[in-house]
């Protein structure tokens, strides 16, 4: 996708220009994509806590991690569904801490940690005015997660950021997920836009920024973090979701559509 990352190349000069080249244009945007957890909500800190209240231990997030994305591949591969994902992840999480328990126990713990999850939740604080500014740009807006489709709606609505929304995709209800082309395409093909007219921002530099990029949208990485992990060609990099309509008005010739909201 021709999403620059800066200006365009320098003007060519006698033999080396094509006077019958037409100029180059930057694409229009249309539609801007947002992952959600880590990206809108500070979920690791929220999910850090209700983990360590539950088992009592601060030192296992990266393992539940681990063991959620092995189970959330089964449920876009239609091998599980959400509500007993939840229960088995819990179960086997569990297990491979020394732990064994039922699945009517796992499912008893994980309502429990759903709880403390919710008293949890906080928005980054640059989340508001981000989004306020794409509807006021007249771009179409689309959550795009890996995550549980009731979860993640219970969120957005909990949280004052649903009404933002024109379109949210839920990777276990497409039978798809980031970082496959396929989720990013689908979303596009929904809101009548093609991927060159759309940028995926994300927390995650290859689910989110390199998938995007590779399915033509333009690939946006919200390293809150600033870590110095090496980034691909073709990959924007911001640290904070206030440096997000500027990018995207350097890089768009225009920014939104008219459209009926």
């Amino acid at each position: 996708m021709a999403f620059a990352l800066g200006s365009p190349t320098a003007p060519q000069t006698g033999s080396d220009r094509d006077d019958d080249a037409p100029p180059w244009v930057p694409p229009e945007l249309r539609l801007v994509c947002l992952d959600i957890d880590d990206t809108l909500i500070d979920f690791t800190a929220a999910g850090r806590r209700s983990l360590e209240a539950l088992i009592g231990s601060a030192d296992a997030w990266h393992h539940w991690e681990l063991v959620t994305d092995a189970y959330v591949a089964k449920v876009v591969s239609g091998e599980l569904d959400y509500a007993e994902m939840h229960a088995r992840r819990t179960q086997a999480f569990l297990a491979e801490r020394g732990t064994n328990v039922g699945l009517a126990e796992a499912a008893e713990l994980e309502t429990r940690r759903k709880e403390l999850l919710r008293e949890s939740w906080r928005l980054f604080d640059d989340v508001l005015p981000c989004l306020e500014w794409l509807v006021a740009a007249g771009v179409r807006v689309a959550a795009v997660t890996n995550a549980s489709g009731d979860h993640q709606r219970d969120k957005l609505a909990g949280l004052g950021l649903a009404r933002f929304f024109d379109y949210v995709a839920i990777a276990g209800e497409m039978g798809v997920a980031k970082p496959d082309q396929v989720m990013f395409h689908s979303v596009c093909f929904k809101l009548d836009c093609e991927p060159s007219e759309a940028v995926h921002i994300g927390d995650k530099l290859r689910t989110d920024a390199i998938g995007a990029r590779d399915a033509g949208l333009g690939g946006v990485w919200l390293d809150r973090t600033e870590s110095a992990e090496d980034v691909p060609p073709g990959v924007h990099v911001i640290s904070s979701l206030t440096e997000l309509p500027e990018l995207l008005v350097s890089e768009f010739v225009r920014v939104g559509v008219p459209a009926q909201r």
